[in-house]
């Protein structure tokens, strides 16, 4: 599956990574102050020079504080935006004063992502050399970059912003606040910079074990699946085959942005530990560096033949005007590393005679009804999302039965992607991905054709698309999801090399309320290090009570909302005195409210479900932690998944307080948890 919007053409990507001695570094014996008006407090290009072009000039100075999508989030008032002075597809640069090097810098970035027209550089004096440089990530608002110069200290060095990109989106980079010395590191005492943008040696990810690299970037998660450098997008192919849990991933291993999709892959022995394989699936080979012709999204079954993936094969129609869209093809394996191409493909040659061309994401499941093998494939009639109905009758050959389900007012969006169908309990579930949305229907299926009987959101918070089911060798029914969407410009790791990641693995179930629920597997216990801090039954009133400093975690706690005589309780997580994600629980209401708006670097916003209380009027939250990634269960089934990226190394601690009266925790309890990946 791939964005309906356009995307940034495909650029190469220098790896990116964390250079620990950023943070852990002594300040100056000499402070370095920087260049002549180096946050433009000015409110002019005192002390810069423009070198070329008509990009940057005496408009480029702004003091706006917020775009189409929120603040831009400068350092006091004024900043250089890449657009005021002549538009998105002027070029030019712009050259600050010299100044002496210390040993860290850091400065505000933001804009498009294009590594080789749009940066930030810091140039030598001596020879013109640029030593380092930083693209944005196509988006308005700023992040601090944090640059480890010490191999240069001392040296007369110049920024230069350039712009040399000529695109009509995202043609622009802004720039703010540059900082030598100490000072490049905080915000003062109490909040010290998480580190992005550092550049080191590309062959660095081949000298250390996957949980050392990882553990060294202080905003990667630690036990939600990542790669090491790329982007990944949907969760593909699930399967557990041969005693083996595989994870393939929409994955493009040659930048930060969605460009022609391969297959990572990933194996693991409890849905939880997970250990990198090779690349499954390549795009077609092409000479044209604009053909976006991949491997999109699929599914993964077995049979005695080996295990076969079945995906749809996308086409850039712009690079190969003559071909069909988007069919259907398989490869195969027989021991689940190396799969080849079926000879006969495609197994399905595209939609049905005049439909639409978006046509994709096939996912098999085993029909109860009939005993056979079949698929569901996402389609359109282009005003309501349809879904078509695939059956085998051998592992290579599969034919139409037919519109299994459609839309009917658009309230879903008029185009649906990844689709899954399943027997759950006594009911079938079908979900889907529409108006960037994960959705879901409870119903029931007679073979060929889904009657709906109740529709919810797969996911209350807002990173979360593309989910895909399977069904273990246990029969548990597992799920996992993509944490991102797509109308997001919120990808802050891409200066550290990596965009996307994964949930945990969760499993499904039906709700009390007839909805479809999800909860946390019980191997995910396995990643606990250290000692469960048990904070047993308390009391909480007005004043902010402390549970704790930790943001690779488990927090379980139970409400005993019986005794409980407050109006509403606030927990407080990844807070510093700066930032901090609000997780509140509305007691007359029944409500539950994520608040990111001031969390860090990720999306903001405020989502909200309602969280019917469980029995003995209780309610419980099971809340995982993990650097940058928040995901919380409720006992009801609800889950709300967001990413926070937090500005701040302190943005650590866990806190809670009530609102008009007391609150009950009947059980509290925090794990630290540890990596994935070791």
């Amino acid at each position: 599956m791939s964005s309906t919007s356009p995307h940034t053409p495909l650029l190469k990507l220098g790896l990116i990574a964390l250079a620990t001695s950023v943070s852990a570094g002594a300040p100056h014996s000499r402070p370095c102050a920087g260049p002549t008006n180096a946050g433009f407090e000015s409110g002019t290009l005192e002390g810069w020079e423009v070198v070329s072009g008509d990009a940057f000039g005496s408009k480029s100075v702004v003091n706006v504080q917020t775009y189409w999508d929120g603040p831009f989030h400068q350092d006091e008032d004024f900043f250089v935006l890449g657009t005021a002075q002549a538009g998105e597809t002027a070029v030019g640069e712009l050259k600050s004063g010299s100044f002496r090097a210390g040993s860290v810098m850091s400065f505000l970035v933001s804009g498009g992502y294009d590594p080789d027209h749009l940066y930030v550089g810091l140039v030598r004096e001596s020879d013109g050399k640029i030593l380092l440089k930083q693209t944005g990530i196509n988006d308005e608002a700023f992040l601090r970059i944090t640059w480890d110069t010490s191999d240069w200290r001392g040296e007369s060095v110049h920024i230069v912003i350039h712009d040399s990109n000529t695109n009509e989106s995202w043609g622009h980079i802004n720039f703010d606040d540059l900082r030598v010395g100490a000072r490049a590191k905080s915000d003062g005492p109490g909040l010290t910079f998480n580190v992005l943008g550092q550049q080191v040696n590309q062959q660095s990810a081949g000298e250390e074990p996957a949980c050392t690299l990882f553990e060294k970037d202080q905003l990667r998660p630690q036990y939600h699946y990542t790669q090491y450098t790329g982007w990944i997008n949907d969760p593909a192919g699930l399967i557990e085959w041969n005693g083996k849990h595989h994870l393939f991933s929409q994955y493009n291993p040659d930048g930060v942005v969605w460009g022609p999709m391969h297959w990572a892959h990933a194996v693991s022995t409890d849905a939880v530990h997970w250990r990198e394989l090779p690349v499954a699936l390549y795009p077609s080979e092409t000479e044209n560096e604009n053909d976006e012709s991949g491997a999109f999204t699929g599914s993964a079954f077995s049979d005695s033949k080996g295990m076969h993936l079945i995906y749809t094969n996308f086409t850039d129609t712009n690079a190969h005007p003559d071909a069909v869209q988007e069919t259907v093809i398989m490869a195969s394996s027989t021991h689940g590393i190396n799969f080849d191409l079926y000879g006969g493909n495609p197994v399905v040659a595209g939609p049905p005679k005049g439909a639409p061309a978006f046509f994709r994401d096939p996912k098999t499941f085993h029909d109860p009804t009939d005993d056979t093998l079949k698929m569901v494939i996402g389609a359109t009639n282009n005003v309501d999302g349809q879904v078509r109905l695939y059956r085998a009758s051998d592992t290579f050959s599969w034919s139409e039965v037919g519109l299994v389900y459609e839309g009917t007012d658009g309230s879903t969006g008029a185009i649906w992607e990844c689709p899954n169908l399943l027997p759950l309990g006594d009911k079938w579930v079908l979900f889907y991905g529409g108006l960037s949305l994960g959705w879901y229907e409870v119903g029931s299926f007679d073979g060929t054709t889904f009657t709906s009987e109740k529709r919810g959101l797969l996911n209350a918070g807002p990173a979360s698309y593309a989910m895909q089911w399977y069904k273990d060798e246990s029969g548990r029914d597992l799920a996992i999801t993509w944490m991102g969407n797509w109308p997001t410009p919120k990808w802050p790791s891409r200066p550290n090399g990596w965009a996307g990641q994964q949930s945990i693995t969760r499993e499904l179930f039906l709700r009390e309320d007839g909805g479809l629920g999800h909860r946390p597997i019980a191997e995910l216990d396995s990643l606990a290090i250290g000692k469960t801090e048990d904070l047993g039954r308390r009391k909480i009133k007005a004043k902010t009570h402390r549970l704790g400093s930790e943001n690779v975690a488990r927090l379980k706690l139970t409400v005993d909302l019986g005794a409980t005589t407050a109006s509403s309780f606030t927990l407080s997580l990844l807070e510093s005195k700066a930032e901090a994600t609000l997780l509140t629980y509305n007691i007359e209401n029944k409500t539950l409210t994520l608040d990111t708006t001031n969390a860090g670097y990720g999306q903001p916003g405020m989502w909200e479900a309602e969280i019917a209380p469980e029995a003995d009027n209780k309610l419980t939250l099971d809340i995982f932690l993990d650097r940058s990634m928040l995901e919380i269960f409720a006992g009801d089934g609800t889950v709300f998944s967001a990413t926070v990226f937090p500005r701040y190394q302190e943005s650590t601690g866990i806190s809670i307080a009530a609102e008009d009266g007391e609150v009950i925790l009947k059980d509290t309890s925090l794990t630290p948890l540890g990596s994935s990946w070791c």
